[in-house]
């Protein structure tokens, strides 16, 4: 899965690099490290005059049927093996695909079995590009009391390379740039073709970061420390 990751400016690097018009106010736009679904997080969709755009979406899908907004916060991920099936994601995934930029995110390896140790966080990020190009699907929701449209995005995840196996057995999917006009292109809804694009990416590089960005309420924790090399603590050996 991906519970949090990272994004860093400035949006002049944003948009060179997705080839895209940022349509928000660009004095808004700050360095985020510790995004959590629920928050806004800039998306990379083509728009209806056909222009490759940034906007902003909910992170955590609402379906365009759903009674209220609040299954956002259980629908910021979606399985890629099953995406084009669930009824929850199943539209969002034939119709209104999009690129969700990261710089990295984070994930937490396990202990090992027996150990009273706490997960150790990593951060992931790529080795070869400024942005991951994360795989989504989107959207739209109108409040029935309100009015509001909210439009909103969840990350495909996928089964993770064999780098990343030994931290978390998910990872999103990675999209290569040669690939993005495809996925974008809301005409292509052969989902057959589709699900090609669902794979790992080894273009990652890792290292574990402190503790601070774990647990409940810690996505309040936003500084550029949090995504910095930390050794963890080698386990204690008792001594009889």
């Amino acid at each position: 899965m991906c519970g949090r990751y990272v994004i860093e400016g400035p949006v002049s690097r944003l948009t060179a690099h997705f080839d895209a018009r940022y349509t928000e106010q660009e004095d808004l736009f700050t360095n985020r490290y510790n995004i959590a679904p629920t928050a806004q997080v800039p998306v990379v969709r083509i728009n209806r005059e056909g222009e490759r755009v940034i906007l902003n979406h909910l992170w955590g899908l609402v379906p365009h049927w759903a009674k209220d907004k609040t299954v956002s916060a259980k629908l910021n991920n979606a399985r890629g093996e099953t995406v084009h099936e669930k009824p929850s994601f199943r539209t969002g995934f034939k119709k209104f695909r999009c690129l969700i930029p990261a710089s990295g995110y984070y994930e937490w390896q396990a202990p090992p079995e027996g150990s009273k140790a706490h997960k150790q966080p990593f951060y992931i990020h790529p080795s070869d590009a400024p942005y991951f190009a994360m795989a989504g699907v989107c959207d739209h929701w109108t409040d029935p009391d309100t009015g509001e449209l909210v439009l909103s995005t969840a990350i495909i995840t996928t089964t993770p390379c064999n780098a990343l196996q030994t931290v978390h057995d998910r990872m999103p999917v990675m999209l290569h740039p040669d690939d993005w006009e495809a996925w974008l292109n809301p005409k292509n809804q052969n989902v057959a073709d589709l699900l090609k694009f669902i794979v790992s990416s080894s273009a990652v590089q890792f290292h574990p970061v402190g503790f601070e960005v774990s647990g409940a309420g810690k996505n309040r924790v936003d500084r550029p420390g949090l995504i910095e090399p930390k050794i963890p603590p080698k386990p204690s050996i008792s001594q009889s």
